[in-house]
């Protein structure tokens, strides 16, 4: 028996096999560090940059005091987002969000100032993400919306927080 094992041995203790070998294990360790680093360049700064965007940035919310406390909520029961980063813009200070990073606006109350609040972000890299019910945003007023570079339309409140961090992660935070 054992001299079967010794031939086994012997036969793969062959220079062939010890180079294939080799050769193999180098690839396999040169393939492992090459997806490590891909991963590490591809899915680390999506993290970084989603961690600083939660971590940092305040969410203005446009809209009555009833409408702020539900969507402040549903922000916050998410477990995501702070409750100091949450901040409430009332009608008559829509002013007061220029240094806010995400505007979530309410169209029954905000859909008449819509352009007011456009043009209190400070520029194109503040996201607004405007909460609406199915078919409340007359068709001219949609295009005008679409047309504006990082606007959301929301329908449904459970898409709500979805499209709050995807443009958390897609806007540029500035730190200054």
């Amino acid at each position: 028996m054992e001299s079967i094992f010794n031939q086994i041995t012997n036969f793969y203790n062959h220079p062939l096999f010890v180079i294939v070998g080799g050769v193999t294990v180098t690839l396999a360790f040169i393939a492992f560090i090459y997806r490590l680093a891909c991963w590490t360049f591809g899915i680390t700064p999506i993290i970084l940059r989603l961690g600083i965007a939660i971590w940092q940035r305040k969410v203005a919310i446009f809209g009555s005091v009833e409408v702020f406390e539900s969507l402040k909520n549903s922000l916050i029961d998410s477990n995501i987002f702070k409750k100091k980063n949450i901040v409430h813009i009332s009608s008559d200070n829509i002013d007061k969000a220029k240094d806010e990073t995400i505007f979530l606006v309410d169209w029954e109350t905000f859909g008449d100032k819509i352009e007011q609040v456009f043009s209190a972000r400070k520029n194109h890299q503040t996201a607004i993400v405007v909460y609406a019910k199915p078919a409340s945003i007359p068709q001219e007023k949609m295009s005008d919306i679409a047309n504006r570079a990082n606007t959301v339309v929301v329908n449904f409140r459970g898409r709500l927080l979805n499209d709050i961090l995807t443009s958390l992660i897609t806007t540029s935070y500035d730190r200054n």
